[in-house]
């Protein structure tokens, strides 16, 4: 099959959960004998034509627009796609692409996976939330099949608007490459800190997160996120101290689950999303677990986390320590081998692409 996927800013990922996706699903799909095309901002720092066998198609991105960037990006992408023959587009997200599903070609198959409620999300004003439930609408109705995330998404999502969406998760895989060296650079200590990784976005929790941490101030807190958009400043100026660390963006995988690995507590507060790959990231990264109280959440870790749904709560869970809690680990290990592994969520992808195409 030809499949070309939509709605990031491109791969390698450099940026987010969806470019994250994007990669490992392509790379997958190359396996299996398919050709592949994704495509990239022309600002991505990834310049060739091809990427471990993925083609690549470099659209022009308006950054200095913003916002309105965006929409443009996702325009020129889907005019792009009319000039293809592509068996199967795969579109991921539709905040910016969906008034421009008219434009999608008629001879390719359309499956779009819709992310988390956008319009829930406590950034956006009364009428931007309108626009992203009008968005919404006109995803499900440009699209031949729909994907869904989390249990908690397409029940959402198959009430709604009475269809039969599919759930496939995001995947991960058990993290192995252990190495304290790279605790150093930061000045760490194993398992004497707790973390969090996320956009600096309200509907993420972080503000309340670390207001349990400075009830308690029980050990050295990192914060793993870029700062520079404006939620971002206000929460560093606020918080930013001795003992609460701002890292800025990290992108290195391999230092990403190394903090996660030899953290004490991972708080992960995102709480309108559906399954956000940086959770399953790090139950498969030997993290003690301490959620946001949500359907979300709760669809993926069960009984084998601790949850919060205000400060006190956070603060409640920073006096637990990771060797009280080690059949938590174990059993979300266990679930990303079972269930969230990536052959087998990529699995499911290729058997929805043969079942529509065939």
């Amino acid at each position: 099959m030809n499949i070309c996927i939509l709605g990031t800013r491109g791969i390698p990922n450099n940026y987010g959960g969806f470019e994250q996706f994007a990669q490992y699903l392509s790379l997958f799909l190359v396996r299996k004998k398919h050709e592949v095309s994704v495509y990239n901002s022309h600002v991505h720092p990834f310049q060739e034509k091809i990427w471990k066998g993925v083609n690549i198609i470099h659209c022009y991105e308006p950054a200095y627009l913003s916002t309105i960037g965006q929409f443009v990006y996702d325009f020129l992408c889907i005019l792009d796609t009319r000039k293809k023959k592509f068996d199967i587009i795969i579109q991921l997200g539709y905040t910016s692409s969906s008034i421009w599903g008219w434009l999608l070609p008629k001879k390719s198959i359309v499956i779009t996976n819709m992310d988390g409620l956008e319009w829930k999300r406590t950034k956006y004003n009364d009428s931007v939330k309108k626009f992203l439930l009008f968005a919404e609408r006109l995803a499900i109705k440009s699209s031949d099949s729909i994907v869904a995330d989390s249990v908690g998404i397409k029940e959402y999502l198959d009430k709604k608007y009475d269809i039969k969406s599919t759930f496939i998760p995001y995947g991960a895989e058990i993290f192995n490459e252990r190495d304290e060296k790279i605790l150093s650079e930061y000045n760490l200590d194993l398992y004497n800190y707790d973390m969090l990784i996320a956009r600096m976005e309200p509907e993420n929790n972080i503000e309340m997160i670390l207001q349990g941490v400075i009830k308690t101030k029980a050990r050295k807190f990192i914060v793993i996120g870029s700062t520079e958009n404006k939620y971002g400043t206000y929460i560093r100026n606020k918080f930013e101290s001795d003992y609460i660390i701002f890292l800025g963006p990290v992108y290195n995988i391999l230092v990403l689950n190394n903090l996660r690995y030899f953290s004490n507590l991972y708080f992960h507060g995102h709480s309108v999303g559906g399954t956000n790959p940086s959770l399953l990231e790090a139950m498969g990264s030997n993290c003690l677990i301490s959620a946001n109280k949500n359907i979300f959440n709760q669809s993926i870790l069960g009984e084998d986390a601790l949850y919060f749904s205000n400060s006190n709560e956070v603060a409640d869970s920073l006096f637990k320590r990771k060797k009280d809690y080690l059949n938590f680990i174990t059993n979300n290990s266990q679930k990303i081998r079972e269930i969230y592994s990536h052959d087998h969520v990529y699995t499911q992808y290729e058997e929805l692409l043969k079942k529509i195409c065939f």
